[in-house]
């Protein structure tokens, strides 16, 4: 009990009902002031952020490198240094970071909102960090093509301010950004290092059914004309709060109640965390009309990237698998805006098997958070010192896996821990092999299934076609530049965020009441049984929301699947009978398998040919189990500690030491047998730096949990840098 409710009780400890209903309804008369100037406060930050040239939500300090509007091809991007804080070092030998931003309705900074975020952890490291932000407005013409070319010279640009940076830039892409930097280093795959892909959807008819509702809004709509429609009302701006809309719109329990009845049922504790998330979420930004109906056409409803059916304004074909650095994959059970299966789905677009993906050179790392939802992916702290502290300590680690599909386990690490000494942190991060039915396991769609988002496809380029054809003209004609902006103000997403501030009538008497009631605050507990009575209605309210929510939800995927579903309609627009698609589920490129035919008849070739190092990578990758074993951050922790004790002779830079771990796993993959067989050959002369070499291997064995094969293999190559096998296999016709 408060103070205030032991007022009210009895001498024997019962309360009594009148004084305890009067202390709650005082309490909650106080409250309801307090909400409102809360809200007051709100509408002043969002009239702020809506006058500000970049309404970013940033914690840190920064300057400006490169703005985009000064490029050939202007952008309304901007790329700005991260200032560390007073009590962080950073040391300009480690690779540097970048964080993009999501334009998905937003203002940008939710990379860097809080000390506990991506650019906060990246930082703490020690590692140079860059952003990449926006303007509220676009650039008239800009295009989604145009904003690539630029983030790919704001990574160039890191890069020349980087000389001494030991690895090319991570690039850390937060939800539609993800996409967006794949898009880019599908065009320029030599440029970044590795690429982390955080809630980002790649694959958008991706889902299961009775999950995923939002991968039906286009097919409902009937496609993208209303993008069309919403471009040209806006005179050639699409309002981000629409988007944000579309957010909301998943979680009525949430937006309609949950957010604003915990700011006041905690009224004197809340308000700060909310005010300052709703500067974020009440900042909506532009974009310009083609932008948003690329997107819709090509990604949203066309699922385009995945099939490599994008194309550059010169014809070049966008394909992931152009992709060279490593793709960490980050996502959640509890994101039902970017599920796993659509931040996933994408390598069974592209894949038929991890050999597949072996064979085209690419490494994929991916791990599936169990409750997180979309936006704590990039804000919660308790993710921002977990996962994304892991993948900034072991980024160097993942950049030297060979090819393959990993998931990446973060367990809790202790002093019962094998080698806790090499342990970083509180976790230990390990990278198990995984194939393509690892992914399959998460849901996959149906033949039947892909071809009613096929359909929806084809009628959207139907509708879109008539639409431009026969009502555009007449929109455009009747829009102005002021129709426009008094559509966006009055927005319903705007209008509750401007409807109260220090503009509005009522807003002095507000802050008066405010200041009286903090002045004579008389807060009741839970124990208060009206309170008990207000808490328990709020959740059954919500709870009704909720119902509703899921109700709706079925009955969009019923009326979606029965309507994209008829055989009548898939044939009026052209698909085959049988209700599958014409597209093969996966992209076959003739030219990429004789190229890797090509590679394999290299390394056959090459097997006898190299150095200590690469002798040294092809016993250890053997030992770890060949072509299928994983690593973790103790063999990365002790290579480092080995690679510092090194002679000068026996150094080799990382990027050496990178092409030794490719080219040795793909060896052993190719033919073990011959790969163990001739490993000898690549051994020096000097039975110093021999030994010098299988102490190496054996620090890299030693550095985690032996099993008993592991043991047999490590005692197998011993006998491989043995003087008298070296002289055996060097007298041989083969040698």
């Amino acid at each position: 009990m408060t103070d205030s409710d032991k007022s009210f009780a009895a001498s024997d400890g019962v309360v009594n009902p009148a004084m305890a209903a009067a202390a709650y309804w005082i309490d909650a008369w106080q409250r309801s002031v307090l909400m409102l100037d809360t809200l007051r406060e709100r509408g002043n930050t969002y009239l702020e952020q809506s006058e500000k040239l970049v309404p970013h939500v940033l914690t840190f300090e920064s300057e400006l490198i490169l703005d985009g509007r000064e490029l050939p091809r202007p952008v309304n991007y901007l790329l700005v240094r991260m200032r560390p804080p007073k009590d962080v070092e950073i040391n300009r030998k480690l690779r540097p970071f970048i964080v993009f931003d999501p334009r998905a309705g937003h203002g940008p900074g939710i990379g860097g909102m809080k000390q506990d975020s991506e650019i906060g952890v990246a930082m703490r490291a020690g590692h140079p960090c860059y952003f990449v932000g926006f303007l509220q407005e676009p650039v008239a013409g800009q295009t989604v093509e145009d904003v690539c070319v630029a983030e790919a010279r704001f990574v160039e640009r890191v890069i020349e301010l980087e000389p001494d940076a030991a690895g090319k830039p991570c690039l850390i892409g937060n939800c539609q950004a993800g996409w967006q930097i794949a898009l880019m280093a599908s065009i320029c795959p030599d440029l970044p290092g590795p690429i982390i892909l955080a809630g980002s959807p790649l694959s958008y008819w991706a889902g299961v059914r009775g999950k995923n509702p939002l991968r039906y809004l286009g097919g409902l709509l009937g496609g993208t004309w209303l993008t069309a429609l919403a471009g040209d009302l806006g005179n050639g701006i699409f309002d981000g709060a629409a988007l944000v809309t579309n957010f909301e719109s998943l979680h009525p329990d949430n937006t309609y109640l949950e957010k604003a009845y915990n700011v006041y049922s905690r009224i004197d504790t809340e308000p700060r965390r909310f005010l300052d998330f709703e500067t974020w979420w009440g900042s909506p930004v532009l974009l310009e009309a083609a932008e948003m109906q690329w997107i819709a056409d090509n990604l949203f409803v066309g699922n385009k990237l995945g099939e490599g059916a994008i194309t550059t304004r010169s014809g070049e074909r966008v394909d992931l698998r152009n992709i060279t650095s490593p793709i960490i994959v980050f996502c959640s059970w509890g994101d039902d805006i970017t599920p796993p299966q659509q931040a996933l789905g994408w390598l069974l677009d592209l894949y038929e098997d991890v050999d597949d993906l072996i064979e085209a050179g690419q490494t994929v790392v991916y791990t599936v958070h169990e409750t997180i939802g979309h936006l704590g992916i990039f804000v919660s702290g308790k993710v921002a010192t977990k996962e994304h502290a892991e993948f900034t300590s072991c980024i160097d680690l993942i950049d030297l896996l060979p090819p393959g599909l990993y998931e990446a386990v973060i367990s809790d690490a202790g002093p019962e821990t094998a080698r806790a000494d090499l342990v970083e942190g509180k976790y230990l991060l390990s990278l198990e092999p995984r194939t393509l039915d690892d992914i399959r396991a998460f849901g996959t769609n149906s033949p039947e299934d892909d071809a009613k988002f096929e359909t929806v496809a084809r009628v959207s380029e139907i509708n879109k076609s008539l639409y431009r054809t026969f009502l555009s003209p007449v929109v455009r004609q009747m829009t102005t530049q002021a129709s426009a902006q008094f559509l966006r103000s009055t927005h319903p997403h705007r209008l509750r965020f401007s409807a109260i501030s220090d503009r509005s009538p009522a807003a002095p008497m507000i802050s008066w009441a405010a200041k009286t009631v903090r002045a004579n605050r008389r807060a009741v507990g839970d124990e208060n049984p009206l309170r008990q009575l207000e808490s328990i209605a709020a959740s059954q309210m919500a709870q009704s929301l909720k119902l509703w929510g899921t109700f709706r939800d079925t009955l969009t995927e019923q009326m979606f699947m029965s309507t994209y579903s008829s055989p009548l309609l898939q044939a009026l627009v052209g698909l085959k009978a049988g209700g599958e698609a014409d597209t093969a589920h996966v992209v076959r490129d003739v030219t990429r398998r004789t190229s890797a035919r090509e590679r394999q008849a290299n390394l056959l070739a090459d097997m006898e040919h190299g150095d200590l190092t690469d002798a040294i990578v092809r016993s250890v990758v053997y030992i770890a189990g060949g072509a299928r074993g994983g690593a973790d951050e103790r063999s990365y922790s002790t290579l480092k500690r080995v690679s510092a004790a090194l002679p000068p002779n026996l150094k080799v830079g990382r990027e050496r030491f990178k092409e030794a771990m490719r080219k040795q796993f793909l060896t052993l993959r190719l033919d073990e047998s011959k790969a163990l067989e001739t490993l000898p050959t690549l051994l020096p002369d000097h039975a110093g730096e021999r030994r010098r070499g299988l102490e190496i291997v054996r620090a890299l064995f030693e550095s985690r949990d032996r099993t008993d094969t592991e043991a047999s293999r490590f005692a197998e190559i011993s006998k491989l840098f043995e003087p008298e096998r070296v002289r055996i296999v060097r007298r041989s016709p083969a040698a």
